[in-house]
């Protein structure tokens, strides 16, 4: 049977995402302007990532687990080392709140979704914006990269979700089948097949 193994406690309002780091030792939530690395053994908070002025709606660990990525209602998604807490990159660029976003399997890459209807690709060893996919007509939710990184998948409020080239930042396909706006989409293992989920109440699977 599940059992309550820690209750973490500090946010200050509700918590808006998790994520382990990959050797599965840390973990990262956030929640009102901040997110917060905890010790899973001991349930202890090690270091606050304070800096946005916004609500904080997601982190994610790089592969690696050097970096961690925060995405923020203050317009801005930013880098920090996973170690020490010390931030070190402030992407900006969005003109509106950034909803999500994902690290290229080799963690070069950091792709952040938003409400102003784009997708942007950022180098995350220089903080400098790579791209920008714009083709979705309304808020885009979530973005995620392909297995192998050579392409980029956006899921938007206009109803569909998106699939672009990495490197030329062309939109190569459109999977149009939803009756209402699109709030995630994700590659499986393979990178063969798309899911997507939608405020229609349906899921979908598509071919990559």
């Amino acid at each position: 049977n599940s059992h309550v193994r820690l209750v973490l406690t500090g946010h200050a309002g509700p918590v808006t995402s998790v994520a382990f780091s990959p050797d599965g030792a840390r973990l990262v939530s956030t929640g009102d302007k901040t997110a917060w690395i905890w010790d899973i053994a001991t349930g202890e908070a090690l270091i606050i990532l304070k800096g946005h002025e916004g609500l904080v709606r997601q982190a994610e660990y790089s592969p690696n687990g050097q970096w961690i990525a925060t995405a923020s209602a203050d317009g801005t998604a930013r880098i920090w080392e996973a170690m020490t807490g010390k931030e070190v990159a402030v992407l900006e660029g969005h003109t509106g709140d950034v909803y999500g976003l994902a690290f290229s399997s080799d963690g070069r890459w950091l792709a952040t979704a938003s409400e102003d209807g784009t997708a942007r690709v950022w180098d995350v060893a220089t903080g400098v914006q790579f791209s920008v996919l714009e083709s979705h007509h309304a808020k885009v939710y979530s973005v995620a990269f392909s297995p192998d990184s050579s392409r980029i998948l956006t899921a938007g409020a206009d109803g569909t979700a998106r699939v672009w080239d990495f490197i030329t930042g062309n939109e190569l396909h459109v999977l149009d089948g939803h009756a209402d706006g699109m709030i995630s989409a994700r590659y499986d293992v393979t990178g063969e097949s798309i899911v997507t989920a939608a405020a229609d109440g349906k899921v979908q699977l598509w071919h990559a």
